[in-house]
């Protein structure tokens, strides 16, 4: 069976801690003896997939992705669950995951909080291409938890002197983001009300935009949030090269059923 997917290894680490940053979200530090086997690529948004057998349990042996989608049927593939690099340790061979946990919904997250100190995680990866642009006069970070950690691994490679917004949406519990003086942070706190995809959206067509020179925006989260943000950011006539958008999952959607409509109309941003 042909595969058109890259190349990446699969590798394995042990996890060594876990710490509730939130009640809704979990850090797992992860690492040991195999950690030089993982390839940093340096990036913010550095991501990794995690794998999972067809059933959505770990594997109890390290595992070949490439080579199981190679030699194996579809239905017999791994599942993959996508996450943002936090920071990479290299001095103490470590590096950091963070879940947002809803409950016992999804296959990583609920792993993530039953997992054992010792148990073994195994991720694709890392991939990603985007880091802030330096250069840029104003900097305009939007999403929700699932881009807290490119956000937050972001503004901690801003020069002291950066000027920008970070605009970010959660359920309830605000998290502690370290950032240059000059980064504002402005969250949006759902509290009990419904999910509305136009709340980010609406909360930067109300910044004050104008006279900022150079803007760069990093843009990440649930996907029909991401294509009010694009009407937005057309709007405002953000020049591509200066825009990173992406969807990181959809409302109502499983993961796998989201990755599928990624590759179809309704799944562009």
């Amino acid at each position: 069976m042909t595969n058109n997917r890259p190349n990446r290894p699969t590798t394995h680490l042990e996890v060594l801690s876990k710490e509730w940053l939130t009640p809704d979200m979990l850090r797992l530090i992860v690492g040991g003896s195999n950690f030089p086997a993982f390839r940093d690529n340096g990036l913010p948004e550095a991501y990794v997939k995690i794998v999972f057998d067809p059933d959505g349990n770990p594997y109890s042996s390290p595992v070949d992705v490439t080579k199981m989608r190679e030699e194996e049927p579809r239905e017999k593939w791994p599942k993959t669950r996508t996450y943002t690099v936090r920071w990479v340790d290299h001095d103490r061979q470590r590096l950091a995951l963070d879940f947002v946990i809803h409950g016992d919904e999804g296959v990583a997250a609920p792993w993530a909080v039953n997992c054992s100190i010792g148990d073994m995680i195994q991720f694709m990866g890392p991939g990603g291409k985007w880091s802030p642009d330096e250069t840029s006069d104003f900097h305009l970070f939007v999403g929700d938890e699932s881009s807290l950690p490119a956000i937050s691994a972001s503004l901690e490679r801003l020069p002291e002197d950066a000027r920008g917004v970070v605009v970010v949406e959660v359920s309830e519990h605000v998290v502690n983001v370290q950032h240059p003086a000059g980064i504002t942070l402005d969250w949006i706190v759902r509290g009990g009300n419904d999910y509305d995809p136009e709340a980010l959206a609406k909360r930067v067509r109300s910044l004050d935009l104008k006279d900022k020179g150079n803007i760069s925006v990093f843009a990440h989260g649930e996907r029909d949030a991401m294509k009010q943000l694009r009407r937005v950011f057309s709007d405002l006539e953000i020049p591509r090269e200066r825009l990173s958008i992406s969807g990181y999952w959809a409302y109502g959607r499983v993961e796998d059923v989201f990755q599928a409509e990624k590759r179809a109309e309704m799944g562009k941003i």
